[in-house]
C-alpha cells in the first residue's frame, strides 16, 4: 500500500509538465485523482498533453484517475471540478493548485485583459478552490492543500540582470501573492491538522510550457526533470501539519533537508 492509500486528489493544470507529473506520482501511492485542466483534445492546445493523457498514464500503471474539463478562470467551472470530485470519490483530502495561465511582456505592454486572467487562474482559483476543499478537510480532521509556485516570486536584485526585461513581473507578482496566501492559511488552518505548502523547482523544468516560452531546452544540462518536483510534492502531501506547513520550499533542498532527516 503507497502512503496516499485511500487519499483523493485533486491536481489543476494536469495535462502536462509538472501537473501530470505530480498526479501520476500521487496515484502511484494509492490516491484516487481528478485531473483537471481545459485541454482535453490535442487540438485545443499548440502544446503536447491532454488530461484524457494522463489518466492514461495513471490507469495504465494500475492507478485511479479521471478527468475533469475545467477552465480555472472560471468560478462555475471551479465549483463543478470539487462537485465532481465528491461526487465520484468522496472528500477530497489533498489539492494541487498548478494550472497557470502565462504571458511574459513588459508591464508597458501589458493588456487589461490578460493581467486579469493570469490573477484569476494563478491567484484567485487557488483562493476558491481552497476555500471549496476546506469543510470537508476540517470535517475528516486533516488535508493537504499544495500551491505550485516558482522562483520568479522573488525580488530582482540591483542593478538588474539581462532578463530584467524578458516580462515576468506580472508572472512574479502571481507567484508572490500565492506563496502570502500560503503561509496565511497556513496559519489559519494548524489547528485544523490543513498542511498549506507552496512548492517552487530549483531550476526551470523542460515542460511543453517552458520549452514554449524558451525558458529552456531539452537538453540543458542545468534543467530539472518533472520528476523531482513530482517526489517533492508527494513528501508535502502526506505528513501532518504539525510537521511541515507553512513552508515555501523548493524541491531540490526539500529533498535533500528530508533525507537528512
Amino acid at each position: 500500500m503507497g502512503v496516499l492509500e485511500g487519499k483523493v486528489a485533486v491536481v489543476t493544470g494536469a495535462s502536462r509538465g509538472i501537473g501530470a507529473a505530480i498526479a501520476v506520482r500521487l496515484a502511484a501511492e494509492g490516491a484516487k485523482v481528478v485531473a483537471a485542466a481545459r485541454t482535453v483534445d490535442a487540438s485545443q492546445s499548440r502544446l503536447e498533453g491532454t488530461i484524457g493523457d494522463t489518466v492514461a498514464r495513471i490507469e495504465a500503471a494500475g492507478g485511479t484517475a479521471f478527468a475533469q474539463a475545467t477552465d480555472l478562470s472560471r468560478e462555475q467551472d471551479r465549483q463543478a471540478l470539487i462537485e465532481a470530485a465528491e461526487q465520484r470519490y468522496g472528500t477530497v483530502d489533498i489539492l494541487v493548485n498548478n494550472a497557470a495561465v502565462t504571458y511574459f511582456t513588459p508591464v508597458s505592454d501589458f493588456t487589461d485583459r490578460r493581467y486579469h486572467l493570469m490573477f484569476e487562474v494563478q491567484v484567485n482559483a487557488p483562493f476558491h478552490l481552497a476555500q471549496l476543499v476546506m469543510p470537508g478537510m476540517r470535517e475528516r480532521g486533516e488535508g493537504w492543500i499544495l500551491n505550485i509556485s516558482s522562483i520568479a516570486a522573488r525580488h530582482p536584485t540591483f542593478p538588474p540582470g539581462p532578463h530584467a526585461g524578458f516580462g515576468g513581473t506580472v508572472y512574479g507578482m502571481c507567484k508572490a501573492a500565492l506563496e502570502r496566501f500560503t503561509t496565511g492559511l497556513a496559519a489559519e488552518l494548524y489547528a485544523d491538522n490543513i498542511a498549506v505548502n507552496a512548492l517552487s523547482p530549483n531550476q526551470v523544468v523542460p515542460t511543453p510550457g517552458t520549452l514554449f516560452h524558451r525558458l529552456t531546452t531539452d537538453d540543458d544540462p542545468n534543467a530539472e526533470p518533472p520528476t523531482v518536483m513530482a517526489d517533492a510534492a508527494l513528501a508535502l502531501c502526506h505528513r501532518p501539519a504539525a510537521e511541515l506547513t507553512g513552508r515555501i520550499a523548493y524541491s531540490q533542498d526539500l529533498l535533500a533537508e528530508l533525507q537528512k532527516g
